[in-house]
This record gives C-alpha cells, structure tokens and sequence, in this order.
C-alpha cells in the first residue's frame, strides 16, 4: 500500500530523470489537454474517450459507473480528470481522457528550476475588478454585522479581476510559469465549457485517497509574503500567533474532522496549525490523516463529503450560502470548487480551486477571496484578496 505523505516530506522512489515532468509541462495545449501536477505526480490527458452521464443521480455514482465500464471495455487503467463547481448541483466537467501520460513530481524534475521566460504583454492588459474594491469592502463591512448579530460564524466572500488583452492569452505560457513558481503545488489547466479553460495554482488538497489511507490538507487564515526576508519572517510568526487567524483555522479543520470521521477507522488531526508557503502567501495548514473503514470507499466520496468546506464558503454552510449570493455579483462556477483525478479502484487526489482563473479568448477572470469573521477589516480582507491575486498576475505580467 502507498501513503500519501505531507507534502513537506520526503517521499521514496525510483531515479528521476530529468525532464520527465516538465515535457508533459511544454507539451500541454489547450482545447483538448487537462493539465495536472501535484506534489504526488504529473498527469498530461488528452482527448474525451467518455463523458459523465447528465441524470440527477450523486456524481460520485455516476463517476464510478463511467470508470467501471471502461475497465469492462478494456481500458487496464482508466481515470477520470476533470473539475467539479462549487455548487454541488452544477455541471461537472469530467472526463475519462483518451490518453493519459505519466510522469512523477514536478518538484523532483531538476529542470523545472529553469526559469520559464517573462510575459511579453504585461503592459497591455485591461484590468476591471467585479465587483470594485469599495463595494468589497462594503460586502465584508456587511458580513461581518451578520455574523456578529449571530447569523452566522464565518463566510468567505470573493471578487474578480477581469483582465482583458489584446490578443488571446498564451494559456502554455502562463501555465508554465504558474508551475514554476510553485513546483511543489498544485497546477492545472482543464476545459471548463467549449471555449473556457480552467487554469491556475492551488495550494491546498482537499482530500486524496491511496488504498486504504487518506490525507486532507485543509488551509485558512492567511497573510501575504513579504519581499524581505526579516519581514517575512515576522508575518509567518505572527499568523501563527493570530487569534483570529487561528479560530478561523480551527473552525475549518473541525468540519475536517466531522466529515471525515464517519469514514475512518482511525483519523489523526493535529492540535496546532502549521506553516506552508506559496510564492506570495503564508497559510495556517492542518494535515489531517486517516485509514479507511470500507475499502469502497473513493477518494471523489471523500471530497463530496468535504465540500464545500469554510475555507471556501462558511459555517453555517446553508447561511453561509446566502451571503454569498447576497454579497457577490457573479457566478463562481468552478471557483472553489475542486479539481483532480480518480481511477477504478478509487485512488485519487482532489484539489480545492484556488488562486485560478478562467480563460476565454483574449479574457482572464482571476478570483480571489478571504474568510470573514466577526473581528474581520473590511480593509484588511480586500487586501489579502488583493495579494492573493498576485499569483495569477504575476504569471500574466499584469498589476492590480
């Protein structure tokens, strides 16, 4: 049996050979390619062998249908990829590819420290926030009266940033670039409708599944990294020390536990945060452990469970709903919902959609959100959307 580890550890295996994972990286094109690279491996699909069937039954069911069939078929080992949206009765955007390339980590690829070449139209994006950030603001200063009237505990609330170019975005490029800044995360590039790509860096597993061991990795409280490294060093301590940071964190990682434990033998749930860095944000990060009570048990059941956890929506989650209608003037769509891939057997990894964006033509509409509270800043939240929209910026070469 293989277990999945945190993603701070060293994991055994066989020689890397350099270049391995990064040719599935260049080689990656959109329309018809689903691109994923996860601390665990890096996957290049391409084409639709089979589509998910549209009926009204759970999708977990209709996923592990569709695989059992093209193992029935002769496919030795078939795995759907895809993207799942953040309302649990949206359309997925699943499929089992027609052919799946392998190769491990990115992170253990040596040339993926090369330096992927700078955006050359930086200066000619467009940049439109959805809603501005004054209204944000607003929407946050709003929330928080709810909650402490007693409505509700927590919500996470988002804007856009819609950044339109002169000629359509070159999806590869930012892809690479987006991978190379955080090899160790989680990058992706999925079709989410006929002319829309999903395409982002993740730092945060929902749930993976090997054999009879699973991992969740739940984020939430946050601060921006800083340039210098004195300064950097005191945000990532201070987050620890955060009261508030650290209630939120730990409002998350209940509602971990709750919906994992009815699964699991055993689960192991850390008292006390820890840290993970991405290139431009610091995290409260729990890794959360267990070993699978009903081997039939899939890794897409396990995320259906979880989702939407409060990191992404709140607590109460139906309240917690509302507000999010109430305060947000768009559809999230695939936003925060979650990414991945399972096989026939039901090993997989899914991945919380964060720090992405959704690509039409010449247009880019990035999301970001923050976890809002009772003591929230309305100020202090824009900001933190605001830093997290530099992972995606950066990767274009555009500036808020």
């Amino acid at each position: 049996m293989t277990t999945f580890l945190p993603e701070t550890a060293a994991t055994p295996g066989p020689a890397v050979v350099p270049g391995e994972a990064t040719v599935l990286l260049d080689a990656y094109r959109p329309g018809t390619d689903r691109f994923l690279a996860t601390p665990r491996l890096t996957l290049l699909c391409t084409g639709a062998a089979a589509e998910l069937a549209e009926d009204d039954r759970p999708v977990t069911e209709r996923v592990q249908e569709l695989l059992d069939a093209r193992r029935l078929a002769g496919d030795p080992e078939p795995i759907v990829v895809g993207a799942l949206p953040f309302d649990p009765s949206g359309r997925p955007a699943l499929v089992v590819p027609e052919t799946v390339r392998r190769a491990p980590a990115l992170r253990e690829d040596p040339l993926i420290a090369l330096p992927a070449p700078e955006p050359s139209d930086g200066g000619d994006w467009h940049v439109r926030e959805v809603p501005a950030a004054a209204d944000y603001r607003d929407a946050v200063a709003a929330a928080v009266d709810r909650i402490n009237a007693g409505e509700l505990s927590k919500v996470v609330l988002a804007r856009t940033l819609e950044l339109t170019g002169p000629q359509d975005a070159d999806l590869p490029a930012m892809l690479g670039r987006l991978a190379r800044r955080d090899p160790g995360g989680y990058t992706f590039a999925v079709p989410s409708g006929p002319r829309t790509t999903l395409v982002g860096a993740s730092p945060e597993l929902l749930v993976a599944r090997s054999g009879g061991v699973l991992v969740a990795n739940p984020l939430a409280g946050s601060t921006p990294r800083s340039a210098d490294l004195a300064e950097d060093v005191r945000r990532a301590a201070a987050l620890l020390e955060s009261a508030k940071d650290v209630h939120e964190h730990a409002v998350v990682v209940d509602a971990v536990r709750a919906a994992l434990a009815p699964f699991c033998t055993e689960l192991d749930v850390p008292e006390r945060p820890t840290l993970v860095r991405t290139a431009t944000m610091w995290h409260l990060s729990t890794t959360v452990t267990g070993r699978i009570a009903d081997p039939g048990t899939t890794a897409l059941d396990l995320a259906s469970a979880l989702h939407p956890t409060p990191a992404v929506c709140g607590t109460p989650d139906d309240t917690a709903r509302r507000v999010i209608a109430d305060s947000e003037p768009f559809d999230r769509g695939l936003y925060t919902g979650m990414v991945g891939w399972q096989d026939a057997d039901g090993d997989g990894e899914w991945v919380v959609t964060l720090r992405c964006a959704e690509a039409e033509g010449a247009t880019l509409r990035l999301f970001a959100g923050a976890g809002v509270v009772g003591d929230s800043s309305p100020q202090a939240e824009t900001d933190e959307t605001g830093a997290k929209f530099r992972t995606f910026l950066n990767a274009v070469g555009a500036t808020l």
